[in-house]
């Protein structure tokens, strides 16, 4: 399977980074040694604390390895450098819904740089409504398959977000 890189800002790999240093550094020996503490009680069959810990380990190392494949497959980004008045990485995109007239703004980041629960949502560059607004301009029109149906939306800003 061909993994397609992923553009990503310099704040997001930092971002990224400082994650798994965290993890690594701080969390990963915090539970080897309570793992090694549980595993000096004794009996390891009936060690729940042991098996709890052993569990948790497993839990972070797979974190740490999913946060290390995710910056293998980025490059970094200067946002400075982008085309200017075209939906691409970074650009925040005011959308109307031209069903219901709902007005949205996301702005299309890398991975570890989204963000759900604000007012403006920081989508991935790789989702299906990144992807259907890359290369589009003020005026353009979309449609996307969505499980209710189509959605269809029209790009009335952009706005070129720099770092």
């Amino acid at each position: 399977m061909i993994v397609e890189r992923q553009p990503i800002s310099r704040e997001g790999y930092d971002k990224l980074r400082e994650e798994i240093r965290q993890l690594e550094d701080v969390d990963m020996p915090r539970i080897t040694q309570a793992v090694a503490d549980a595993r000096a009680e004794g009996d390891l069959k009936e060690n729940a604390e042991y098996h709890g810990q052993r569990e948790t380990q497993g839990m972070v190392q797979a974190k740490i390895n999913q946060l290390k494949s995710r910056l293998a497959n980025c490059y970094i980004v200067d946002k400075s450098t982008l085309p200017k008045g075209v939906v691409t990485f970074g650009s925040r995109v005011t959308v109307k819904n031209l069903d219901d007239g709902d007005v949205e703004q996301y702005e299309f980041v890398g991975p570890g740089e989204e963000d759900y629960s604000s007012d403006i949502l920081k989508i991935l560059t790789t989702s299906p409504l990144a992807s259907s607004m890359m290369n589009k301009k003020v005026g353009d029109k979309v449609e996307l398959q969505v499980p209710r149906g189509t959605m269809r939306l029209e790009i009335t800003a952009i706005d070129d977000v720099q770092p």
